[in-house]
């Protein structure tokens, strides 16, 4: 807060504390507050809510519970999203080294301009573009065909697949830039005298480089896989017939079924089951919430 006052004066300070609070309490904890109350409460008409049967109980949450379909959906929504984080990694983790240690330093606002291009579109749009590149006649196909990759069309939007390819292109960058920032503030010296004392280059990332890079690899990581397990829109556009995800269980209480009440109570346990999910995920790579933040 000194440093607040220091740098923009009284006015300025008071003004950005009074929107962040604005926003903290009027768009996250108030509505948040709201859902968790009306979780605990029954599905009733208008014409009883307030009335006798209008009490506070569990059964909401105890619905999902009862529903093994449920649990399922929710343990692949855990899952495949876990898999999408690893392969924003593996496809994240080359892109990140080469722009902070090999790339030239003229050429990185275009490579970044590159990279930003795709943020300009809508989520919408991305996904209906994925649909059609996916389809069976679509131009993935079309182009696998006719390099003689593949003798038949292949079905990718089937089973987690379609889901999988467009959570990995619209959140890989989540995982890009902060690994990029952390791999970025590594005195490149430390690189060169292992390559001199003869380490070999896969060493220098395993000993050297991920190492230093570990608070990007935990704010990317939990980025990713939290986006991807609250996506709705990619795996409602690129979903089969044989998958679904939980966010889209929860919107179907709400929007279809009209249940506000059961909808938040699944919301929120998304949200408490994510948290321990990742919680114990940071425990076994000893990971704390500082490492996150840097």
């Amino acid at each position: 807060m000194k440093d607040l006052l220091n740098r923009y004066g009284v006015t300025l300070t008071t003004i950005f504390v009074a929107l962040t609070t604005f926003w903290l309490a009027m768009l996250v904890v108030l509505p948040n507050l709201y859902l968790f109350e009306n979780s605990f409460r029954p599905y009733l008409p208008v014409a009883e809510i307030g009335g006798p049967k209008d009490v506070y109980s569990l059964n909401n949450y105890l619905t999902f519970f009862q529903s093994p379909i449920h649990i399922s959906v929710f343990v692949w929504t855990i899952l495949y999203s876990s898999l999408v984080t690893l392969i924003c990694f593996a496809v994240a983790y080359p892109m990140a080294y080469y722009l902070a240690k090999v790339a030239n330093r003229r050429l990185l606002p275009t490579l970044f301009l590159l990279l930003f291009v795709p943020l300009w579109v809508s989520e919408v749009l991305r996904s209906f573009a994925w649909f059609i590149i996916l389809a069976l006649k679509g131009p993935l196909n079309f182009l696998l065909l006719g390099s003689g990759l593949i003798d038949a069309p292949v079905r990718w939007v089937t089973g987690y697949r379609g889901v999988m390819i467009g959570l990995v292109y619209t959140y890989v960058l989540f995982m890009l830039f902060p690994l990029y920032n952390a791999i970025s503030s590594l005195d490149t010296n430390q690189i060169e005298a292992a390559e001199d004392l003869g380490a070999p280059w896969w060493r220098i990332h395993w000993r050297v480089i991920l190492p230093h890079a570990k608070p990007g690899i935990a704010s990317g990581s939990v980025m990713v896989f939290m986006l991807s397990v609250g996506s709705i829109l990619v795996p409602t556009l690129l979903a089969s017939t044989t998958s679904r995800w939980f966010t889209e269980i929860i919107q179907q209480w709400m929007f279809e079924s009209q249940d506000w009440n059961t909808g938040s109570a699944y919301a929120f346990l998304l949200l408490i089951l994510c948290t321990v999910f990742v919680s114990l995920v940071m425990r076994v790579f000893r990971v704390s919430l500082s490492d996150i933040a840097k």
